[in-house]
């Protein structure tokens, strides 16, 4: 329904854990690599930008969790001592930046493919909407009235067909409509008044939309009727059992739902 191009991008960070305690991630790891290349924890904690104890806290807990030391300190000595990494602290840094490099590829594989997934996660969104209106319809603003209490505004939905809502100004522009913007049209199925011959008639209801019966769901008073329209869209009716005998109402026959244009809830996705 839009012709505005949405990009998205995929993100990840590996972490690593030992018994589903984290055991440390590109942070962490990259202070084991300052401290490797300067033999200083106040250093590197400096160049990470952590605090001299979260630093010594940090290889504290993956010295811990390693079951064997990753750092080592140094005592004596011309420089009065410092910090350096162990063999399998320095194992271990080389191996997360294998391990690094080989998700950061997967990554960008999968961004690479992940052209539409914008519009797919808002289709998403947009069908997790939860209401108690049989009919909903997305669709495009195609014109507004504006009024000096209330708006006239005019949707095409699916199909082509167009659907008119009164709506009060303040609700026009808290919804931030205008022309081009997309939005739902919200109308019960209670709202709709069916017929099958509209010919020469004159209402002083706005809305028509006309289909094909798809499907005829009688119950114990009430029936409900489904038109199956042009794009796909399909628009739902309840009427009384009586006046779905009375229109002799069958799968595959033309009819068209009549409704209010004060019957239509207007929204926007957020």
């Amino acid at each position: 329904m839009t012709d505005k191009t949405k990009a998205i991008s995929l993100q990840g960070s590996v972490w690593m854990t030992v018994d589903g305690e984290n055991l440390g991630g590109q942070s962490r790891i990259a202070l084991l690599a300052q401290l490797a290349e300067s033999g200083s924890i106040t250093q590197a904690a400096k160049a990470v930008k952590m605090s001299y104890k979260a630093a010594w806290d940090a290889i504290d807990t993956m010295n811990n969790l390693a079951g064997e030391p990753l750092v080592e300190r140094l005592t004596g000595g011309k420089g009065g001592g410092g910090t350096r990494l162990t063999a399998r602290g320095e194992q271990l840094v080389n191996n997360f930046k294998i391990i690094e490099k080989e998700h950061h590829d997967f990554i960008a594989q999968l961004d690479r493919q992940a052209e539409g997934i914008a519009d797919d996660f808002l289709l998403i969104r947009k069908l997790n909407m939860k209401t108690s209106a049989r009919n909903q319809f997305l669709g495009k603003v195609t014109q507004i009235k504006l009024g000096a209490i209330n708006d006239e505004i005019e949707l095409e939905i699916a199909g082509g067909q167009k659907i008119v809502a009164i709506i009060t100004h303040e609700s026009t522009q808290e919804l931030g409509l205008q022309v081009g913007v997309e939005a739902f049209a919200l109308i019960k199925s209670s709202s709709i008044i069916l017929m099958t011959d509209d010919s020469g008639a004159r209402f002083s209801a706005r809305n028509l939309l006309t289909g094909s019966i798809s499907r005829i769901q009688p119950g114990a008073v009430n029936s409900e009727i489904v038109l199956e329209m042009s794009g796909g869209a399909t628009l739902a009716a309840i009427i009384t059992n009586e006046s779905c005998k009375n229109l002799a109402l069958k799968e595959g026959d033309t009819a068209a739902g009549m409704f209010k244009a004060s019957s239509v809830i207007l929204g926007v996705a957020c």
